[in-house]
């Protein structure tokens, strides 16, 4: 089968992709076999998707977590985190933890949109936040959370024929998801599944 070429994307692609119609996603999508409880409540969050301009298009900001950290140490993510009271919706809490984890001032940030949220193993809702960052900033970790940031071609994370479906064990039952790898970078899970969800809106 001939491999498709990557195709670069420009804002006013990933603006058309957030005028389609898109459904929610969640950890446990590929795995028709688990049920989830009903009633169940789950804590809201927001991670920031944000392209930045790289050489040949535009790149997207990913972080390495910490691997001291209670939940999905060492895994890829997007900068986010949950919504805290002082935060008025899951955008600005986004923002604001972006700001914490990767020194991002929330001023040099154009929001583009949101994609539906998905459901994570570990009980939150998380929204992603869809930005645009045109200015250069100094990346500043919080050394605490984050064990680095790197970026990535969006045109890589945003073709379908990059992901591959694997499977582990996982609270004792096999567990289908995602991956997108590129380089030395892993990137599964959650992560995985939003972008996934994003790429289908961007075909």
């Amino acid at each position: 089968m001939q491999k498709r070429a990557q195709v670069t994307f420009d804002l006013n692609d990933i603006k058309a992709a957030l005028d389609r119609p898109g459904r929610p996603s969640s950890d446990f999508d590929m795995n028709p076999d688990v049920i989830l409880p009903a009633g169940r409540k789950l804590r809201p969050a927001g991670v920031l998707a944000a392209v930045v301009d790289g050489v040949d298009g535009l790149d997207l900001i990913l972080t390495t977590r910490s691997s001291a950290l209670k939940h999905h140490p060492g895994q890829i993510a997007f900068p986010g985190g949950k919504q805290d009271d002082t935060d008025s919706d899951v955008t600005a809490a986004a923002l604001r933890e972006a700001h914490e984890e990767i020194g991002l001032p929330p001023e040099l940030v154009q929001v583009l949109g949101t994609l539906p949220p998905h459901e994570t193993s570990t009980g939150f809702l998380v929204t992603p936040v869809l930005a645009y960052v045109g200015n250069p900033f100094e990346i500043l970790p919080e050394t605490g959370e984050v064990a680095e940031v790197f970026r990535v071609p969006l045109a890589h994370v945003l073709n379908p024929e990059n992901y591959i479906t694997q499977s582990r064990r996982w609270r004792g039952a096999m567990r289908t998801y995602y991956t997108v790898p590129y380089g030395p970078y892993y990137i599964w899970g959650a992560t995985a599944r939003m972008l996934r969800v994003w790429t289908d809106r961007m075909i």
